[in-house]
């Protein structure tokens, strides 16, 4: 028994790092990581080009009617990685990078591997493994776009076109919904990668016509982005978003910005400059300094001491415009 615990326990000469010392908060504010699926001209493109200081990587011919910062359409995935290359190494004003299609991403990703692997398509050596393959690939693609956000704190938003695809239901009958265009494998690791997938569509009511068995569908014209997953669509998001938003960049920033806790030095900041503008009375301040205090590096903390200080300043308002 003594020897099998033995054997579970770190060699000696290792260097236990995680320590109690170690430990910290894990909020911190990062760029958003956004896929957009859509239907066909519904405006994804548009929605990418809204983003702050935008540049495409354009896959197929989508940015034309744009008058947008892009690289050229890539010939191959090496050219793709190259451009996320030349973002992550070099200095540059860009703050976001818009991936505009990953479908047409996808064959260039194939390709790769099939060359690499001296396969025909990516169905030669049967069985799935191509695609598996291909998957993995993906993984080293999402990778580098993530060493891009590290480096260069930019927002990385993935658009891709979409497709019906039957849904097998356990539970009833099966169903058919939207879904991203690409490999189930792909799509699926995608989709865990981001930290918001949004469904774009025009908006319609169904309605049942009186006296017949049949419905009828009425379009608004009203473009709208879900949030949230539903039987026709798959949709996630980490921000609390309402379940439906217009299909326009500045109201998805401003809705995710209204629930995003900022981070401690951001919050202290605001702090600080709320209570210059408070000015309490030498009592006043005693009372709050042990709070404001105990509050720091804390980001839930801080964002309650906001909320009082807010309401500090509007009180004290009217007292001296009376």
């Amino acid at each position: 028994m003594s020897q099998q615990t033995n054997a579970r326990r770190p060699a000696a000469s290792h260097e236990n790092r995680m320590t109690l010392g170690t430990i910290k908060s894990s909020l911190r504010v990062m760029p958003d990581r956004i896929l957009l699926v859509g239907v066909e001209g519904i405006g994804k493109t548009t929605f990418g080009a809204c983003a702050p200081s935008p540049i495409f990587l354009p896959t197929e011919d989508g940015v034309s009617h744009l008058d947008v910062q892009a690289f050229p359409i890539p010939k191959s995935y090496e050219d793709a990685l190259g451009a996320v290359d030349t973002l992550t190494t070099n200095d540059h004003g860009f703050k976001t990078l818009v991936i505009d299609t990953l479908d047409a991403l996808e064959p260039l990703i194939a390709a790769a591997v099939c060359k690499r692997n001296q396969w025909e398509s990516p169905e030669t050596p049967g069985y799935g493994k191509g695609w598996v393959a291909v998957t993995a690939e993906w993984r080293t693609f999402l990778l580098a776009l993530d060493r891009l956000r590290a480096a260069k704190g930019m927002e990385i938003i993935l658009l891709a076109h979409s497709t019906l695809r039957t849904v097998t239901n356990p539970s009833g009958p099966d169903y058919s919904r939207y879904e991203g265009k690409l490999n189930k494998g792909a799509l699926a690791l995608v989709k865990e990668w981001t930290d918001v997938n949004l469904f774009a569509i025009h908006e319609e009511t169904v309605s049942k016509i009186k006296g017949e068995m049949k419905s009828k569908v009425t379009t608004s014209g009203r473009r709208v982005i879900h949030t949230e997953r539903g039987a026709a669509w798959d949709a996630k998001n980490r921000h609390n978003l309402p379940p439906t938003l217009a299909l326009d960049y500045s109201e998805y920033a401003a809705a995710r910005d209204a629930n995003r806790v900022a981070s401690p030095e951001a919050l202290e900041a605001e702090a600080n400059a709320l209570v210059a503008e408070w000015a309490p009375t030498p009592e006043e301040a005693a009372k709050f300094q042990p709070v404001f205090q105990a509050a720091k590096g804390d980001a839930r903390a801080l964002a309650r001491v906001v909320d009082r200080l807010k309401t500090k300043v509007a009180e004290k308002a009217p007292k001296e415009s009376a």
